[in-house]
């Protein structure tokens, strides 16, 4: 594909689970996604190994710190060659500002940086919670524009956002979107979910797909399977 849309997730444990799925897929037809429970057990030379099997690697920390921290932790995950990475938009301008500066000594070989607005394990009811008395599509909004406004390459939130996102925003600001599932898949943690094709539609340019590949019977095939549906919109 000219340009690989599906992000799967490598939602493991342990390094040996992660690089059996690895070595079924095809770094032509996909990108990779490694978060917080693979990064804390296999640390950065797991990056670095994945990187050099020739997959482009999404770095999904979404760090949320005092904004000289979070840029200083931004800085090193670039040096290790990155695809693209993340911070908490609820983190504030400051904070991505500084994190968005500390990249740019890196050139053209800087990892996109994206802000985090609400996750997609989030409904109404929890940022209520939190003390968030805006409807859940104002936060989503509110935190877009700020993380477009401070020069961030783009935003994750749900696919079920991006068409109200894609009015306001840029064409070149980059949306990514996990909670991706198929009728067939199960939904699991996630609570606003979209498949997709109308994911594409809807003005998505990447896709984090976890489960319904990296659990199916043959990964590869599964992928494949993502690959049509967004192709057939494209």
């Amino acid at each position: 594909m000219p340009d690989k849309k599906i992000i799967v997730a490598l939602d493991f444990s342990n390094t040996r689970e992660a690089l059996t799925l690895i070595d079924q897929l095809d770094p032509a037809a996909c990108r990779v996604k490694i978060g917080n429970e693979l990064f804390t057990t296999a640390g950065p030379s797991f990056v670095k190994d994945v990187i050099q099997r020739k997959f482009d690697v999404f770095l999904d920390l979404k760090f949320h710190d005092i904004p000289n921290t979070v840029a200083r932790a931004v800085s090193v995950v670039a040096e290790m060659g990155v695809w693209m990475t993340n911070i908490h938009a609820v983190g504030g301008g400051v904070m991505m500002e500084q994190a968005k500066s500390a990249l740019d000594s890196f050139g053209d070989s800087r990892p996109l940086l994206l802000g985090v607005t609400v996750l997609t394990s989030m409904a109404e009811a929890e940022l209520q919670d939190v003390g968030m008395d805006c409807n859940l599509e104002e936060q989503v909004k509110r935190l877009a524009g700020l993380s477009n406004a401070v020069g961030l390459d783009g935003v994750v939130c749900s696919a079920a956002e991006t068409s109200m996102l894609r009015a306001s925003l840029p064409a070149e600001f980059c949306l990514v979107t996990p909670g991706i599932r198929r009728p067939e898949d199960a939904v699991g943690d996630q609570k606003r979910v979209v498949g997709p094709a109308q994911a594409i539609v809807n003005g998505s340019d990447y896709l984090v797909v976890g489960r319904p590949i990296t659990r199916a019977d043959s990964p590869l095939e599964a992928l494949q399977a993502f690959n049509t549906a967004v192709a057939s919109v494209l």
